[in-house]
């Protein structure tokens, strides 16, 4: 009757401690996505990225696709045709109601790949500091709001194609501190651990360079993964007559997932021959976790790479792209097996200042964190901006600096969802940005446990 007594008192005790109402259950039922090692895991399986990039309307028209449940339900079930499990949305209305359009994704098997910028509010290269702002990150951590709820939520993108050339290099540091501070809410506000990275341009002069500046320095600062925009393979090629080979040696010892978010080259016509070296694991899986061809819809401004043409909000018509992908696709299933991935890489070291990378910071420097935000990180985005407004000249052309991981929330997140508001910030900034923690349940807590002891003891 003691030990009953006893053990009463301390799940009581527990129960009383438990901080803050749990979050609200996660929409869909997909098993949720998770980085290990170089590779992303689903379900205990590694997953490969099989999806493409879509934006019916292009990407001038600033509309979300997936508001609009008629047209995405239309597109689904092409998707389905296609044998996809991803689709990348490069525009969102925070403000929008995704439930109807996410579930029918997550029905038929598909996850999310999700840009957090539009072009009101974006990094902008040619004003990096004057764009990186309050403003703006309350847009982005808004979109991670409306988002993290989802299981098929796959990822965020900080960014795309930011950084353009060899002159534009300077922006890095801008990208990165996005990528650290959307990290930073998703642990501060208790989310699921949606990993977070960034969509570059493959530019010959600074590819490798970009990659390992978002893989470097301490841990706060570096990307969950990394992915770039990789045109090189124009059919009929083969495996051994395009540069795929030379890259996934070049990033062999890259210690995070790495992917194509667009390919699909278009100068001759596309039978998509890079898909069998892409899931091949004696080629490209040791290195590369698939990709996402470009794109869905035939638009105005990208003639030549739609699979289909929009006839209606009801129909579409597939073009020979849509056959010829889906053909391959069926032919080079996703492999068994981990694929030869690694769980032991290093991060990488931070590239040096040179003709092709002109990053003044110091290694250990980035961005700090704008004023304010701590207020997010503590409280929530609040109002959604949606896809009115902007941001981009909110900001100072002056931005202070500071340790790179400064500011940085690097725990509270959970593996799978559904966990309490974190009370433990280990490494956070001190003050504002560490999440809030009471000992008034405590406190609750040990008056049940000494009065359950003592009544127990009673009983004897």
């Amino acid at each position: 009757m003691k030990t009953s007594a006893i053990t009463v008192a301390i799940l009581a005790a527990g129960a009383a401690a438990t901080p803050a109402a749990p979050l609200a259950p996660r929409a869909s039922s997909l098993p949720t996505v998770s980085v290990k090692g170089n590779a992303f895991f689903a379900g205990g399986k590694r997953f490969y990225i099989r999806g493409v990039d879509y934006q019916p309307g292009g990407s001038s028209a600033n509309e979300d696709p997936i508001a609009n449940a008629e047209t995405c339900k239309r597109d689904v079930a092409k998707f389905k045709e296609l044998g996809l499990n991803t689709i990348r949305v490069y525009t969102v209305d925070n403000t929008a109601d995704h439930d109807e359009c996410m579930q029918a994704l997550s029905d038929a098997g598909i996850y999310l790949a999700l840009d957090v910028n539009n072009p009101k509010y974006s990094i902008n290269r040619s004003k990096p500091a004057r764009s990186y702002n309050k403003v703006y990150l309350q847009s982005v951590f808004a979109t991670i709001d409306a988002f993290q709820k989802y299981d098929n939520t796959l990822m965020f993108f900080s960014g795309n194609e930011v950084i353009n050339d060899d002159k534009t290099t300077e922006c890095a540091p801008y990208v990165k501190a996005t990528d650290r501070d959307m990290r930073s809410y998703i642990n501060a506000r208790g989310y699921r651990k949606i990993p977070v990275g960034y969509s570059a341009a493959d530019v010959s002069e600074n590819r490798m360079q970009m990659a390992a500046y978002m893989n470097c320095g301490p841990d706060g600062a570096r990307s969950d993964f990394f992915a770039f925009n990789d045109y090189s393979w124009c059919d009929p090629n083969t495996f051994e007559k395009t540069d795929w080979g030379m890259k996934a040696k070049n990033f062999s010892d890259y210690s995070i997932p790495l992917f194509l978010s667009e390919y699909g080259c278009k100068t001759n016509t596309r039978t998509f021959n890079a898909v069998s070296a892409l899931y091949d694991t004696s080629k490209m899986t040791p290195v590369y976790s698939g990709g996402l061809v470009y794109e869905y819809s035939e638009e105005a401004d990208n003639s030549g790479f739609g699979l289909v043409k929009v006839q209606s909000s009801t129909e579409v018509k597939d073009k020979d792209d849509f056959k010829a992908l889906k053909k391959a696709l069926s032919e080079n299933p996703a492999p068994t097996g981990d694929g030869g991935y690694k769980t032991d890489g290093k991060p990488s070291e931070c590239p040096k200042k040179s003709s092709t990378w002109d990053v003044d910071l110091d290694d250990d420097k980035l961005p700090a964190v704008p004023e304010g935000v701590e207020d997010y990180m503590k409280n929530g985005a609040g109002k959604a901006p949606g896809l009115t407004g902007g941001s981009q000249d909110s900001g100072s052309d002056k931005v202070d600096t500071a340790p790179a991981a400064s500011g940085a929330v690097t725990t509270g997140a959970s593996e799978s969802g559904g966990a309490s508001k974190p009370t433990d910030s280990k490494g956070a900034a001190a003050g504002a940005l560490a999440p809030e923690f009471s000992f008034a349940p405590i406190a609750c807590g040990l008056v049940v446990l000494v009065s359950s002891l003592f009544g127990g003891s009673l009983l004897l």
